[in-house]
């Protein structure tokens, strides 16, 4: 299964303990005020509408606020995504093909505006605490436009770090996300968020 903007542009929370006791909401905004850089490893599934056999892939992400993503799937099916502050690359290994966007219409009311987006979530998002189930604390947030492609993001916490993430799009398709090895303001490269098209492959979009 090829993934989407939409579905993929994800990444890992890091929360202090001085906020453990705040609300999920709270959290969110206090870790989006101090956090500048993130570093993760993730594991997805994507379970599809009707239960058909759920889909399995690893990678790591990376994201330098504000607007700066790299979101690399390196198995089963390597696949690339950066956002550059301008610009959202998505390479397919396989296909030979690159798809390219303005980022600010493909971030803008998308899961990726929770984490590499400005600190004006609730212009795109309504925010509920959802309270605690499966032994971590969630907030729930839900596009506030129409065309945004998912129906809402549950974010969910454990302790200092998020753990979970769970991602309800407009087709009945649920997408699960565990991080780990996460890093909250480590130095990235700039190269970390930089594209060229390689040789020989299709440019869609540009």
């Amino acid at each position: 299964m090829k993934f989407t903007v939409k579905t993929l542009l994800v990444a890992a929370i890091a929360f202090s303990p001085l906020f453990a006791k705040a609300g999920a909401i709270d959290q969110l905004h206090q870790f989006l005020q101090g956090t500048n850089t993130l570093r993760a490893e993730f594991a997805q599934v994507v379970i599809g509408k009707g239960g058909r056999k759920p889909q399995q892939s690893f990678g790591t992400v990376a994201i330098s606020r504000p607007g700066k993503l790299r979101w690399d799937i390196q198995k089963p099916s390597p696949q690339l995504i950066i956002g550059d502050g301008e610009k959202i690359w998505i390479y397919d290994a396989e296909l030979k093909q690159v798809s390219v966007r303005p980022a600010g219409k493909a971030i803008g009311g998308s899961p990726a505006a929770l984490l590499a987006g400005k600190n004006d979530l609730e212009r795109n998002f309504t925010l509920e605490d959802s309270g605690e189930a499966e032994g971590m604390n969630w907030v729930t947030a839900t596009p506030k436009a129409s065309d945004s492609g998912f129906e809402k993001v549950r974010l969910g916490f454990v302790g200092a770090e998020l753990r979970a993430m769970e991602l309800s799009d407009s087709f009945g398709q649920t997408t699960l996300i565990h991080f780990t090895k996460i890093e909250r303001n480590p130095v990235l490269p700039a190269s970390s968020f930089k594209f060229t098209p390689p040789s020989g492959v299709d440019v869609i979009g540009e």
